[in-house]
């Protein structure tokens, strides 16, 4: 009996490519998390390409700071950011060493690992819904911080990596603006997609959050009203 190949990863120069190349080439990529009761692993459906210093919408857009370094660092690396207070989010960095560039894993299909999964997403309705949008997708795959700067492509001995899996057909990929992204960026068409997947998130263009009124202004509408 002959045993079946090993799963294969992703190499790094499939992440050192401009980021527009490599966010669409991550659709259909399974990424793999290992935890000590197994994997969880998720095939990519939904992502968002960042492009550094020369993108608006990046978070290294105004250069180098301690909570963005690893996406000036080698590309193949996991740059995790906590976000709201509450959500973590992962991305993939790519392009070469200093540009910055980096996708983010928007939405995927949880394929193995499944009760985990659900352990972690206890109020999601349906499985589709378990990794639907980033903060859900990392939560479902227990990322957090911890993993900021994770080797992806190191293969079953890293605590995250990406299969090479099979890419998705062009033809089934569509594109459009990212999701809550103002300004410059806002109209850029760097979302990627599975046409027809039930697990790729809503698109939500940005709102802008309304402020508070100032001390001065809430007193003077306290009188107003009588109070």
């Amino acid at each position: 009996m002959t045993s079946e190949p090993a799963p294969t990863p992703l190499d790094r120069a499939f992440f050192d490519r401009p980021v527009l190349a490599v966010a669409p080439d991550l659709l259909g990529r399974v990424l793999v998390r290992a935890t000590p009761r197994g994997p969880i692993a998720v095939r990519l459906t939904e992502v968002e390409a960042y492009a550094g210093e020369a993108d608006p919408g990046s978070h290294a857009y105004r250069g180098r700071t301690d909570r963005n370094a690893v996406m000036f660092g080698p590309p193949g690396h996991a740059y995790v950011y906590f976000t709201y207070g509450m959500w973590h989010c992962l991305n993939l960095v790519c392009g070469p060493e200093g540009t910055a560039s980096g996708v983010l894993l928007r939405a995927g299909e949880i394929v193995s690992g499944l009760d985990r999964a659900r352990e972690r997403r206890p109020k999601a309705r349906n499985d589709r819904e378990l990794a639907r949008g980033p903060a859900r997708l990392a939560t479902a795959l227990g990322v957090d911080r911890r993993l900021n700067g994770t080797d992806v492509c190191g293969g079953p001995e890293s605590a995250m990596w990406i299969l090479a899996g099979e890419p998705v057909v062009p033809e089934r990929v569509l594109t459009g603006p990212r999701t809550g992204v103002a300004g410059e960026g806002a109209t850029h068409p760097w979302r990627y997609w599975v046409e027809g997947d039930p697990t790729v998130s809503p698109y939500r263009a940005h709102v802008p959050r309304r402020r508070g009124p100032t001390h001065r202004q809430a007193e003077l509408d306290s009188r107003r009203r009588g109070a």
